[in-house]
C-alpha cells in the first residue's frame, strides 16, 4: 500500500495482524482458575467459591488483548473421581486441554507440588501431544516465602519442560497482565471467534443458575452443596425492561430441602435476594427471582440434568 507520494504505508491490521485463541485453564480444585479467568474477562463469568470442585462445566471466557482474542477455558479442577458427577467434571477438564491451543496449568504456592499435582504432570505428558504449549502460573504467590517460591519454581520446571513460567496472584492481579499479553502473542494469526463486546460463551440462563449455585454453595455446609444442582425453567424479557428468572434446585433428599428452605424459609429467601441482586448487576436490568426446591433422589443419575451443566453423561461411565 502506497500514498500520495509513492512510499509505502502500513495500516494498524498490517503491523499487528487479528489473532485468537483457545486457552485452557487446568489445575487441582481451587486454585484459582475461575478467579483467574473471571480477572482476565473483567468480569464475574465463573462463580467462585472457598470450596473445592465449585467449577463443573466448561466455561469460556472471552478476554481481548489488543488485536488478540483469547477465549479462556476454565475447567473443573482435575482430582480422582469417585463418582459419574466427578468422572463427568474430570472428562470435560481434559477434553478442554485438549481442545486448546495452550494450557496453563495453575498451581498454590503455599502447597506446592502435592500428589494431585504430580498426577496432572503425568497425564500432560500422556494425554497432551508434545507440540501444545503448556505454561506454569504459579498462584497465590503472598502466601509463600521468596526462597521456597524459587525452589518451586525450579522443581516444577525440572518435571516438565514447561514454555515459560508465570508468577501471580489471580486474586490480587499480580503479574496477570504479564501472563495475557504474553499469551495474547501466542496465539494463531486468526479471524476473532467472537463479537468484540462478548465477554463469554455460555447461556445466559447457565450462567443465572450458576450464580445462584454459588450463592448456595457459600451458604451450605459440607456435602450438601455437592448433592444439589440449580436449572432455570422460565425465562421471560418483559415489556418494561425487567427480566422473570424461574429456577428450580434439585436436591437428593427430604433433609437437605428443609436445611435449604430454613428456619421460615430464611435460607431460600437469603440466597434468592443475594443471586437476584446479582444477576440484575450483570444483566444491567431489573430482575425478578422466583426459587423453587425439588426433592429427585436420582439427580445424580439422570442425563438431562448433566446436559444441564453442559457435560457428557456418557464420560461418567
Amino acid at each position: 500500500m502506497t500514498d500520495d507520494l509513492g512510499q509505502s504505508t502500513r495500516t494498524t491490521e498490517d503491523l499487528d495482524p487479528k489473532r485468537a485463541g483457545f486457552v485452557a485453564l487446568i489445575g487441582e480444585p481451587n486454585a484459582g482458575k475461575s478467579t483467574l479467568l473471571n480477572r482476565m474477562v473483567g468480569a464475574k463469568v465463573s462463580i467462585v467459591t472457598h470450596k473445592v470442585q465449585t467449577t463443573r462445566s466448561r466455561i469460556r471466557g472471552v478476554c481481548m488483548a489488543g488485536q488478540s482474542q483469547i477465549v479462556f477455558i476454565d475447567t473443573p479442577g482435575l482430582f480422582v473421581p469417585r463418582r459419574r458427577l466427578d468422572r463427568a467434571m474430570v472428562s470435560a477438564a481434559w477434553g478442554g486441554a485438549a481442545d486448546a491451543d495452550i494450557i496453563v496449568l495453575l498451581i498454590e504456592a503455599h502447597r506446592g507440588i502435592t500428589e494431585g499435582v504430580k498426577g496432572i504432570i503425568d497425564n500432560l505428558k500422556d494425554k497432551i501431544p508434545r507440540k501444545m504449549q503448556v505454561v506454569l502460573a504459579i498462584n497465590k504467590i503472598d502466601r509463600i516465602k521468596a526462597e521456597n517460591l524459587l525452589c518451586l519454581t525450579e522443581s516444577m520446571n525440572e518435571a516438565f519442560p514447561f514454555a515459560r513460567t508465570f508468577i501471580i496472584s489471580a486474586k490480587r492481579g499480580y503479574g496477570v497482565d504479564d501472563l495475557r499479553d504474553w499469551l495474547a502473542k501466542e496465539v494463531p494469526a486468526s479471524e476473532w471467534f467472537y463479537p468484540e463486546d462478548q465477554i463469554a460463551d455460555l447461556p445466559m440462563r447457565m450462567i443465572a443458575a450458576e450464580m445462584t449455585r454459588e450463592k448456595l454453595t457459600l451458604r451450605l455446609h459440607e456435602e450438601l452443596p455437592y448433592q444439589l444442582t440449580v436449572e432455570t425453567e422460565k425465562w421471560e424479557d418483559r415489556k418494561d425492561g425487567s427480566t422473570r428468572i424461574d429456577q428450580v434446585i434439585y436436591v437428593v433428599r427430604d433433609g437437605h430441602k428443609g436445611i435449604l428452605l430454613g428456619s421460615g424459609g430464611e435460607t431460600i429467601k437469603a440466597v434468592g435476594k443475594q443471586a437476584r441482586a446479582e444477576i440484575s448487576v450483570f444483566l444491567d436490568r431489573t430482575v425478578h427471582l422466583f426459587l423453587t426446591v425439588k426433592v429427585r433422589p436420582n439427580w445424580l443419575e439422570e442425563k438431562e440434568r448433566y446436559s444441564e451443566m453442559g457435560l457428557d453423561f456418557k464420560d461418567g461411565d
